[in-house]
């Protein structure tokens, strides 16, 4: 029986699957991970700053306008749409076989393949709003507003985004970690769990179905019950049928 078989398998025989994901399921929909060496690079060479510093808080409040110009450029995805992983993740939720989804990623791109109960980890681009009388904006209002986006009252804009130097929102959080210890079954794809506390979620898991799909290794690998280093869209498409 070969993998993705195997993975079939796990997955019928399970109904209560949890999948948690990181940057690998964005960048297949050609969304560029900051965290990677090329993303620092950019960063450095354009900026000035590694990301871990224009994405902090203090810089936000310190130069905003900086913040927003990094923002615009490689957070707000543009016209990404979902790939294969997405949508198969989608389908088993619709199925009845899948719980939750719990993402590192603040694209949308889960909701926008048609999943409803998505843990946003980091937030999302998706929403904003005004940090002075908290009136909501879309990404769209951030993406055509110039230098930093203020809100009608004068307030300046902010994303709903976890920037570092903060932390992650309580609810969200315990939402993740309370499905991921019912789960019978918890998938780990695109991420090389090095991101904490993300990382850390898959402590909470008690069953006997864990499954790491990344393209490359992990230092989870050896508590995995199923190890496959390949491409998510491809494997998650294979696995629930998804062209």
């Amino acid at each position: 029986m070969n993998d993705i078989d195997k993975l079939k398998q796990m997955i019928s025989d399970s109904g209560r699957i949890v999948f948690l994901g990181g940057a690998g399921v964005s960048t297949e929909s050609g969304i560029p991970d900051f965290r990677s060496e090329n993303g620092i690079f950019n960063a450095i060479r354009e900026f000035g700053y590694p990301p871990e510093t224009l994405l902090s808080r203090s810089f936000f409040d310190r130069d905003p306008e900086v913040f927003f110009k990094y923002y615009r450029n490689l957070l707000m995805s543009g016209d990404a749409k979902p790939n294969r992983a997405h949508y198969a993740l989608a389908k088993l939720e619709q199925e009845g076989k899948l719980t939750a989804i719990a993402t590192q990623n603040i694209d949308g791109l889960h909701t926008m393949a048609g999943s409803k109960n998505v843990y946003e980890l980091h937030g999302s681009i998706k929403r904003n709003h005004c940090m002075k009388c908290h009136k909501f904006y879309d990404d769209e209002f951030i993406a055509k507003s110039e230098g930093v986006p203020r809100c009608s009252c004068g307030g300046i804009v902010k994303p709903d985004v976890v920037l570092y130097e903060e932390g992650l929102d309580y609810d969200t959080l315990n939402g993740a970690v309370t499905h991921i210890m019912r789960a019978d079954m918890l998938i780990v794809g695109g991420t090389s769990l090095q991101v904490y506390p993300a990382a850390g979620l898959i402590d909470y898991y008690r069953g006997d179905r864990l499954v790491l799909i990344n393209k490359s290794k992990t230092s989870y690998d050896k508590y995995a019950d199923l190890v496959i280093n390949d491409s998510i869209g491809k494997v998650l498409g294979e696995a629930v049928g998804i062209e």
